[in-house]
């Protein structure tokens, strides 16, 4: 097989996957560690084993639309927009708070001004992919716990779509038309969706419901086709997978797709953690490493700490604030995108680019060991624990 070729990059990751997953299980470690670390090994910076990352980051790409597209299909449309209500305010407070923090670590640690911004941008938000991918997708979905944690990683979704509107104004669009229209798109895109699905989606799904393989081709479709049109009228695609899940929440047939769904979607997100290791230049390391290490163990330890606080303040309990706080103790693939597009403009150079990338590296990894050996999650090392 022909070294360079995707059946061959395929090969070497999966079966790379399964002997490092294999040691992970071993020795009691969250199977996130091994995708990750595999990705590090024999990426561009590693053995070189593999160096189209490009493609295989587009291609996992895939895995967090299919997750978002999982995850709108256990949210009932009603209980969400109260659940946004009551926490948009713990999202915007908490996104300042961080933002602030990493800004002042940026000018503490000699960047410019610009790059101090990008980097405190880059610290606002919490990982969709570790937050939900650690949720037990048929405990917490329908708990109070796991309501929390996704109306608030939906908020700053919203958030991390306008810094990312911004960067892109940079490569000559107008950032002010660009953020218009974005907002203008959403409720529309909302309501195209749940006329589409009620008048002609679920009508066609109701007819056809013997035929499985049908429905699972109608529910790839809907999905990925909603996610392109956000894509294009300027969302983001993960929106426009979520928004395709919730307008289907309410059918019968919900569960039964989500079910159907789930290997893929795993399969796809193991080619993303890999990429997020394999997308790192290791020789970089040692001149990120100190302050990466620094913005890491502060959004370790900061966050928790403050979404504690507000959710307290929102009325939840003690022990219910500090399992959403942890959970939302990490920063996000929105930041690797971030730190990807702004050293793409000219905003901020490689070191600090690096820095973003490595700070969320180290929080996925260390949030991830957090959050399996202390919280029920489906990939948990204790039988205790352990929660699908």
């Amino acid at each position: 097989m022909e070294s360079g070729s995707i059946i061959f990059s395929f090969f070497l990751i999966f079966a790379g996957a399964a002997v490092l997953a294999s040691i992970a299980l071993y020795t009691r470690q969250p199977l996130l560690i091994a995708y990750i670390v595999l990705g590090a090994l024999i990426g561009p910076s590693g053995m070189g084993w593999i160096n189209d990352t490009k493609l295989l980051s587009d291609i996992s790409h895939v895995g967090i639309i299919f997750l978002l597209f999982l995850l709108g299909l256990d949210m009932q449309p009603a209980h969400l927009a109260h659940m946004l209500k009551k926490t948009s305010w713990i999202g915007i407070v908490s996104s300042v708070v961080f933002a602030a923090l990493g800004y002042a670590i940026g000018l503490l640690f000699g960047f410019t001004v610009m790059e101090a911004v990008i980097i405190g941008a880059a610290m606002m938000f919490s990982s969709t992919i570790i937050g939900i991918k650690l949720l037990p997708t048929t405990v917490l979905h329908h708990k109070h716990t796991g309501e929390l944690v996704v109306s608030i990683l939906l908020l700053q979704d919203l958030m991390a779509i306008m810094v990312l509107l911004f960067l892109y104004s940079n490569e000559g669009e107008n950032p002010t038309l660009s953020l218009l229209l974005a907002l203008i798109a959403l409720p529309l895109l909302l309501l195209f969706a749940f006329a589409f699905v009620k008048y002609l989606l679920l009508p066609l799904m109701q007819k056809f419901d013997r035929f499985h393989e049908y429905l699972f081709l109608v529910a790839i479709g809907w999905c990925l086709g909603l996610a392109e049109l956000a894509h294009a009228v300027g969302l983001s695609a993960e929106i426009g997978a979520f928004i395709a899940g919730v307008s289907i929440a309410t059918s019968p047939i919900a569960q039964y797709i989500a079910v159907s769904l789930k290997p893929l979607r795993d399969f796809f997100l193991i080619l993303f953690f890999f990429s997020v290791g394999a997308s790192f230049n290791l020789s970089l390391l040692d001149e990120v490493f100190v302050t990466a290490l620094i913005l890491a163990l502060l959004a370790l330890s900061i966050k928790p700490l403050i979404f504690k606080l507000c959710l307290q303040k929102s009325g939840e309990d003690k022990d219910t604030s500090w399992e959403v706080g942890f959970r939302l103790g990490q920063t996000s693939e929105f930041s690797i995108l971030i730190a990807y597009i702004a050293a793409n403009v000219a905003l901020i150079g490689t070191e600090a680019s690096h820095v973003i990338q490595a700070t969320a590296i180290m929080t996925f990894l260390l949030s991830s060991y957090i959050v399996v050996f202390n919280f029920k999650s489906p990939i948990a090392v204790s039988d205790k624990l352990r929660r699908d």
